[in-house]
């Protein structure tokens, strides 16, 4: 099996070739004089694909826990604490709003056996173990707003990582009690009880977000 470093190029090769796909998509659309069409994103990806996006990170490094590995920009902050590794964009406070959450033994080492008890990963309130507070960007720190109502947008759909596991992936939209929305992804291997997890997405990193997932790699691990 190629090394880590070969899948990445493989990873950032898959990641071009959608882009491209895409651009096509849209091109195809707007010369129907249709400025508002959405979009379908290629299988592993989610949501719609935002009007922005930042430039794209150049150089990824291999960050793993546990013996699992996940590709993470360079410029992103990493911390590892609980078993836990989280990277987080620049600019954002760690392990909040934007981060991504990777957790070995996910089910295990949660009182409540979350995201596997009842298969949560699949159902509208399965978005969280707490989903009493919202975390949008303007109430993440606060932790003070309550949640009103949780949506799957994206389910019944699996990604295939760089080690050739397929993980269950789900989007959820959620609502808070001031109307303001945020976006929870998941992708879980049930089996292994791995978790990568996007706590509250911020959609100009939604590309990234994906090329993570990706390239998760749970070769090493022993569960």
């Amino acid at each position: 099996m190629a090394g880590i470093h070969g899948r990445r190029r493989w990873v950032r090769g898959l990641r071009a070739a959608t882009g491209a796909a895409a651009a096509l998509v849209l091109l195809g659309a707007c010369s129907g004089g249709d400025d508002g069409a959405e979009v379908e994103l290629e299988r592993g990806e989610s949501g719609i694909l935002p009007a922005a996006q930042p430039p794209a990170p150049e150089e990824f490094g291999t960050e793993s826990i546990e013996g699992v590995s996940i590709e993470v920009p360079d410029d992103w902050e990493v911390q590892t604490q609980d078993g836990v590794l989280c990277v987080s964009p620049p600019g954002q406070a760690a392990c909040a709003y934007g981060s991504v959450h990777l957790i070995p033994r996910a089910a295990e080492r949660n009182p409540k056996d979350w995201p596997s008890k009842g298969d949560a990963f699949s159902k509208d309130d399965g978005w969280a173990d707490d989903t009493g507070s919202c975390r949008s960007l303007n109430t993440s720190a606060s932790g003070g707003i309550g949640v009103d109502e949780a949506e799957l947008t994206v389910t019944n759909s699996f990604t295939e990582h760089a080690d050739g596991l397929k993980s269950h992936h789900a989007v959820w939209k959620v609502t808070c009690v001031n109307d303001d929305t945020f976006e929870v992804r998941m992708w879980f291997l049930p089996i292994s009880d791995v978790l990568l997890y996007v706590w509250s997405a911020d959609s100009q990193y939604s590309a990234v977000y994906d090329e993570i997932a990706l390239s998760m790699d749970t070769t090493e691990y022993q569960n």
